[in-house]
């Protein structure tokens, strides 16, 4: 299968279209850098944010799917924002300098679906996988050098191969898989270890797998992998290979976007959005759902700011700030001409807390900092 290759929260939130007067918008000051201040406070108040600058003017977006670009800070503290192009390959953005730093020339054949990353402790480098969707295959990057490590070929023989992520169990590192096959087949997700070899394979009948991720949970030692579906959201353990929730409304039926997991004060929290445009709380351990959003337009890429802040980005072209505390939408930030299709808190060497947006079709990233007003 594979081989070595070389690179080539019970909410009362409020509709926006009903609290209209309470939205702001921002205004641009791009370039007007003493005005911003470093934010490394993970407890501020996101209203703050304004637009800073372009990073990057195009980019490669595939469909509407999260997970296009990731942050992360090396072991060699420099921190990299890395993203597609249209020439199918990975690109290197050193934001410590604000330039391109290198390139993994058509690191696939086929049309690049998803990229994540993962800091391997143990052997102090720098990994991350990439998967074409078309090709169905997956490739383990060893970022320290920009060599690949393993192409796990044909890792399914039909469908399309959308997502992949790591999770970690005790000092053991996997690879989990995602299949689609729509319109219908069985769910299967295959994980392997770093060397390429089979671990596991979980089958569901009848259900799309789009998105998935990991979560290990610290309190109970339990590793959970969770995916996004056509119309609900799975929650599988890991330890003991088996599903462990699903998450759905049967009056609404919708495709998720994005999903995050909140852990405040050891209630884990899973928060879903949609393309039907609602954002969904549920509640990780019990299935039920907690309390959601619903508006009249689509709903994309979500991160936490905080334990009290959620952002949102949307169809509109903007980025909702949801307050939860407050149980509404508190601002909207203009910035982007297109779709806002995936947004990451960051902690950027210059700015500190921060985050990136990116538009689609264009795949315009755009850099949001803290203020001095």
């Amino acid at each position: 299968m594979a081989s070595d290759c070389s690179p080539n929260i019970n909410l009362n939130i409020i509709n926006d279209e009903n609290n209209s007067d309470e939205l702001e918008t921002l205004d641009y000051f791009e370039g007007d850098e003493e005005k911003i201040i470093k934010n490394n406070n993970n407890n501020s108040n996101p209203t703050r944010i304004q637009f800073c600058k372009d990073l990057i003017k195009k980019t490669c977006i595939f469909g509407h799917f999260d997970d296009l670009f990731c942050v992360f800070n090396s072991v060699y503290d420099i921190t990299f924002l890395v993203y597609i192009n249209n020439n199918n390959s990975i690109i290197f953005y050193n934001l410590n300098d604000d330039k391109i730093v290198n390139e993994i020339r058509k690191a696939h054949n086929e049309k690049i679906s998803n990229i994540k990353y993962f800091l391997d402790n143990i052997n102090k480098r720098d990994l991350m996988l990439s998967v074409s969707s078309s090709d169905r295959n997956i490739k383990l990057w060893n970022i320290s050098n920009f060599q690949c490590l393993y192409d796990y070929k044909n890792v399914y023989n039909d469908g399309y191969l959308y997502s992949v992520c790591f999770l970690k169990k005790d000092d053991l590192t996997f690879i989990a898989s995602s299949k689609n096959n729509f319109p219908g087949d069985s769910e299967n997700i295959k994980i392997f270890d770093l060397n390429g070899n089979k671990i596991i394979e979980i089958k569901e009948s009848n259900d799309n797998t789009i998105f998935i991720d990991s979560y290990y949970d610290i309190q109970n030692s339990k590793n959970y992998i969770i995916t996004g579906n056509c119309g609900l959201v799975k929650s599988y353990d890991f330890n003991e290979n088996k599903l462990y929730h699903i998450y759905q409304e049967i009056d609404d039926i919708s495709f998720s976007s994005s999903l995050i997991i909140n852990n405040k004060e050891g209630e884990l929290k899973l928060i879903e959005s949609s393309t039907l445009g609602s954002v969904r709380i549920w509640d990780f351990h019990s299935g039920v759902l907690l309390n959601k959003i619903k508006g009249n337009y689509c709903l994309y890429g979500i991160c936490l700011w905080n334990n009290n802040y959620l952002l949102v980005g949307c169809e509109d072209r903007t980025i909702k700030i949801l307050d939860f505390k407050k149980g509404k939408i508190i601002k909207s930030l203009n910035g982007h001409q297109d779709y806002v299709m995936s947004i990451k808190k960051i902690n950027h060497p210059k700015y500190g807390i921060c985050i990136i947006s990116q538009g689609y079709p264009s795949g315009q990233m755009k850099l949001w900092v803290y203020r001095d007003y």
